[in-house]
């Protein structure tokens, strides 16, 4: 089986490497390199290292819908290409180009959790489970037939960073189980039901804002939610403070305090009131400062019972 893959952050290198290990993988899209850290050096994608690793043709197109592109797909003469969080739409003439069209690998149990950011709208979303969806790729964001869902549990405590290196090796093994099956047509893609349809859209630095007036599972779900990007956080005394480790404080006693009131931040502990029960921060960074945990914050007065968060 002749095949291409596209795909770029860490989250498609176990599937780019179960790919190569069922398929002559004749090609691997990937976008360009892009300017990281504090010197801004450019820094290539995961996947190009990875490419680089197993001896596979990169290339790296800073545009996708020109004429130019589509005929180079289409003169790779692949039987399939496989998809993975590579971060452009693909235009009609490349998503027909190869012999069995493009094949995605989607981080969720689709029709839920359509679009860029299913990972953290899921955990956001106080979801129990998600997946990893095999489908057929059309023009729309992931409407395309279903072949196969494989499942896992999302843990209370999981983070977003966690929980994609899980989805990251459940797709690889989806790769291994299901994609020369659906490329030989022994599994038939069941259409989708549109109208049970919700969408994750692309995360937005705002979206990381807490909303104090939220339970406190809704808020803890929040935080974990948030991590790496754009990171869960809210404000004191005008500043921002970003929340990087939580968990719902079963026995708080709030005594009537505000949403966002710090209401106990002693020794080893500080107590936030929610709109419904109360978090505990276990570790938070003030903006300008390192990341500290709970002790610390209280020992440098970052956070003192009675302050209110969000304001």
């Amino acid at each position: 089986m002749r095949a291409l893959f596209f795909g770029t952050p860490a989250i498609a290198v176990p599937s780019l490497e179960a790919l190569a290990s069922i398929a002559d993988v004749v090609g691997v899209v990937c976008q360009p390199d892009r300017p990281a850290g504090r010197g801004l050096e450019l820094k290539a994608p995961p996947v190009k290292v990875k490419a680089g690793e197993l001896g596979l043709p990169v290339v790296q197109p800073e545009k996708i819908r020109t004429p130019e592109f589509a005929a180079w797909v289409k003169d790779a003469a692949a039987d399939v290409a496989l998809v993975i969080a590579y971060g452009r739409i693909l235009p009609k003439a490349v998503l027909d180009a190869p012999r069995r069209g493009c094949m995605n690998l989607h981080a969720s149990i689709l029709p839920r959790y359509r679009g860029a950011a299913p990972i953290t709208w899921a955990i956001a979303g106080g979801e129990a489970e998600t997946g990893v969806s095999l489908m057929q790729m059309d023009e729309g964001m992931d409407t395309g037939p279903v072949y196969a869902i494989h499942r896992t549990p999302i843990g209370p405590d999981t983070t977003a960073d966690e929980l994609a290196v899980d989805l990251g090796a459940l797709a690889a093994r989806v790769v291994r189980e299901d994609l020369r099956r659906a490329v030989d047509g022994e599994l038939q893609a069941t259409p989708q039901d549109h109208e049970a349809a919700t969408h994750a859209p692309l995360l937005k630095k705002e979206d990381g804002r807490i909303r104090w007036d939220r339970s406190a599972r809704q808020i803890h779900d929040h935080i974990r939610a948030m991590t790496s990007w754009p990171g869960a956080f809210t404000t004191i005394e005008g500043k921002a403070l970003k929340v990087l480790a939580a968990r719902v404080e079963r026995e708080a006693d709030r005594d009537g305090a505000p949403p966002g009131t710090v209401v106990m931040a002693g020794r080893n502990i500080v107590i936030v009131a929610c709109g419904d029960g109360a978090i505990q921060i276990l570790r938070a960074q003030a903006e300008g400062r390192k990341p500290l945990a709970a002790a610390d914050l209280v020992a440098g007065r970052t956070l003192q019972t009675g302050m209110v968060l969000g304001r």
